[in-house]
């Protein structure tokens, strides 16, 4: 087992961090031009789910992944096309298979949201196995 760390534990305060500049697609603009192009609101909650999915990940059992199932997010203010967005995700609560995280994206000294994005541990195969496309029926 040399050079190789123990598997983290499943704890309050696990964190994880997601950084991205904003490019066109991840704007408003994208799906309408006649909309601003700003930092849209789904992009940035997609950061915090990826901050939070990187929080947990060396600590959950092997064949498992976690499911976003609810969020509660404001998004408090608009950055445009070349920003840099930072998302940050703290796990605040465990309770069996659920975690609830806290989020905060900012861009600069900007918060420009945050919130709590709520998780539930599965199992991948299981999950995968029911997310796969059903037959058409006839």
């Amino acid at each position: 087992m040399t050079g190789q760390h123990p598997p983290a534990k499943i704890e309050i305060g696990l964190e994880g961090f997601c950084e991205r500049v904003v490019t066109p697609e991840w704007t408003l603009a994208h799906f309408d031009p006649a909309w601003p192009a700003v930092f849209s609101t789904p992009a940035m909650i997609g950061m915090m789910e990826m901050a939070s999915s990187l929080a947990i990940r060396p600590a959950l059992p092997p064949g498992s992944i976690t499911v976003g199932v609810r969020i509660e997010v404001d998004h408090l203010k608009a950055v445009p096309v070349g920003a840099t967005v930072n998302a940050v995700s703290r796990l605040v609560e465990i309770d069996g298979r659920r975690l609830i995280f806290e989020v905060e994206a900012r861009s600069g000294s900007d918060v420009i949201g945050r919130g709590r994005i709520f998780h539930t541990i599965v199992e991948h195969a299981r999950f995968a196995a029911k997310a796969a496309p059903k037959p058409a029926s006839r």
